[in-house]
């Protein structure tokens, strides 16, 4: 996984995050320019613990199941299903 892996997941992340943070704040009636400056910073600060923490568990070989980022060794006794 190199760094446009990171790169690709950090800004997936980020956009998610905008979307939902900026949709919450604007569903409590909150002024479009507060909206998006929240949105902007929580899901930066959100992206960057997520990205950082998913990239030093997967250099210790941990796998997230919902990611699904590191792929999983086939067990040669189950027919190659992992």
């Amino acid at each position: 996984m190199g760094i446009h892996f990171w790169i690709r997941r950090f800004l997936l992340v980020a956009g998610i995050g905008f979307l939902v943070i900026t949709g919450a704040q604007l569903l409590r009636g909150r002024s479009i320019g507060y909206a998006i400056a929240q949105g902007v910073f929580w899901s930066v600060v959100a992206a960057t613990i997520f990205t950082v923490s998913r990239f030093f568990q997967s250099r210790r070989g941990q796998h997230c199941a919902i990611c699904n980022d590191i792929p999983e060794a086939k067990d040669p006794s189950r027919g190659g299903q992992p």
